[in-house]
């Protein structure tokens, strides 16, 4: 018997028992679903995640303080960024400090990022001004209350480009807008266009209290000189903290392709738990498909008994009973794909998730359909064909 029509006869004897058979779909749908959505969001974040760590900035190395077991709490200051910015290798520097506040224009507020940095900034940062200009040395300098904002925060305080010059408050002091930053895209947590932007000075003089810094941004000059760059900024930082040889550095050095390794491999892993996840509704599905083919077996008896008596062989009951397995599951893992996109859709266009949906993905979740419907068939399967004929035509 061809395999058109062993597929023929598997729909024939689905449509006569409708509601059963979409009940023992109903496992696999629900498990080729959750596979699709699932994967779809772990790897919309994963790309997610790749696409602001490129868009940090060029060339980026980022300089953070650390807990030193020997000399204590590390520091990081404004000298230190002034003696990195005067390396052979190192283009741009930009010290940060952050604090969160409330901004607010007219009778309109939110609570930001409020970051203190110099003019270099942009070009650590990968950001373009849209309106205005960005800070300059004189605010720096000076101290100026003045302020640069993200297109995010300009948009949640009705700001456009008539608002330059303007005042907003920013904790309840007064700063002039000088300028709004190119959006670069993003939402929920650390928005990198949600913030406003001020001369350092100004975050250590009226927010935080001290001299420190955050962090110090460095974009270096050309990319494969990145190592070579992180050698010098660690050897001179030691020099300046006045490090022992034996003494632990009080900072750390990141550079962008450390991070995405990091984000990579969080996000890797997640996407395979959320999909090891998911894969328990199919084998679930699985485990339904073999007790109804089992049933199904029991019910049909007399039917498989008629068969081998005018002539069918074993293996032609075994084809029979497996293809309807696998008719079961194939149906189930298209319907639960077409499902698995529509809640994808759903939850980037409700929830706002990120979600990329692979044909791949696709593609191994319709193969994992398929091995659910041979392995758990096979056994119901065989056990048809090894019915005696006699006796199955005896069953009552």
């Amino acid at each position: 018997m061809s395999v058109f029509e062993l597929v023929r006869l598997a729909l024939s004897r689905l449509r006569t028992s409708r509601l059963r058979a979409a009940l023992t779909m109903l496992g696999v749908v629900i498990g080729v679903a959750s596979v699709v959505a699932l994967v779809g969001i772990g790897q919309g974040t994963t790309s997610s995640i790749t696409q602001r760590l490129a868009g940090l900035g060029t060339n980026l190395l980022t300089v953070s303080p650390t807990q030193n077991g020997t000399t204590g709490t590390g520091t990081l200051t404004l000298d230190d960024a002034d003696a990195v910015a005067q390396l052979p290798t190192v283009g741009a520097v930009a010290p940060e400090l952050s604090t969160q506040a409330v901004v607010a224009s007219g009778r309109t507020n939110t609570t930001t990022t409020i970051v203190g940095t110099t003019a270099p900034y942009p070009d650590v940062r990968a950001y373009t001004v849209w309106q205005g200009s960005f800070l300059t040395s004189a605010a720096d300098d000076h101290d100026l209350r003045v302020a640069v904002l993200g297109a995010t925060t300009a948009t949640n305080l009705g700001l456009d480009q008539r608002s330059i010059g303007q005042d907003v408050t920013i904790a309840g002091l007064p700063f002039r807008v000088i300028g709004i930053l190119q959006p670069k895209g993003g939402a929920g947590f650390q928005d990198p266009d949600d913030q406003v932007l001020v001369p350092v000075g100004v975050v250590q003089k009226y927010f935080s209290g001290g001299n420190d810094v955050r962090t110090i941004g460095i974009s270096v000059r050309d990319s494969d000189g990145i190592d070579v760059a992180k050698a010098q900024v660690d050897a001179l930082l030691r020099q300046r903290h006045d490090l022992a040889a034996s003494d632990t550095d009080d900072f750390s050095i990141f550079d962008q392709a450390q991070l995405l390794a990091t984000a990579s491999s969080i996000t890797g892993t997640l996407t395979l738990l959320l999909g090891g996840i998911a894969s328990i509704s199919l084998i679930v599905g699985g485990i339904g498909i073999m007790n109804i083919m089992l049933v199904s077996v029991r019910e049909r008896t007399r039917e498989i008994g008629i068969r081998k008596a005018i002539g069918a062989r074993g293996r032609d009951v075994l084809a029979q009973f497996l293809v309807e397995a696998l008719t079961l599951s194939v149906l189930g893992g298209l319907v639960g794909i077409g499902l698995g996109l529509l809640v994808s859709a759903s939850l980037s266009r409700l929830g706002g998730l990120p979600i990329a949906v692979n044909p791949l993905t696709l593609a191994v979740a319709m193969l994992f359909s398929l091995a659910v419907g041979v392995v758990f068939g096979v056994w119901p399967a065989r056990q048809a064909a090894r019915l005696d004929p006699i006796s199955a035509l005896r069953y009552e």
